[in-house]
């Protein structure tokens, strides 16, 4: 049994890549956005590498793109740097605290021991 093939105008492709953009910037899976789209997996990935073969049309008098002041990989890879500083200061902070508890139950124990 052959499915009914749907043509989809360029503007729709866009705008649903547009939203698969968003979706995928949410955490969801590339089978719940193809689901949410109305299109198989393959459309997709075959909408997604069309797109990317694709040259950018620039305004003629549009201003030159500002560079990127960093990779989206440099970027990662400080973030990642980051979280591992975030998790070693948490980790210090709640050593500390259980150090600071322990002597508070020490002193209470001694004071109702006197």
């Amino acid at each position: 049994m052959m499915m009914a093939r749907r043509h989809h105008t360029a503007q729709d492709v866009e705008s649903k890549l547009h939203q698969a953009d968003e979706m995928a910037a949410q955490g969801r899976t590339q089978k719940e956005i193809s689901t949410a789209l109305g299109i198989s997996i393959m459309t997709y990935h075959r909408w997604r590498k069309s797109r990317e073969q694709q040259p950018v049309a620039t305004p003629a008098f549009s201003p030159a793109p500002r560079p990127s002041a960093m990779s989206e990989l440099e970027r990662m890879s400080k973030l990642e740097i980051e979280n591992a500083r975030l998790r070693r200061l948490v980790t210090d902070l709640l050593l500390e605290k259980m150090a600071l508890q322990e002597e508070l139950e020490d002193r209470e124990r001694k004071r109702r021991e006197e």
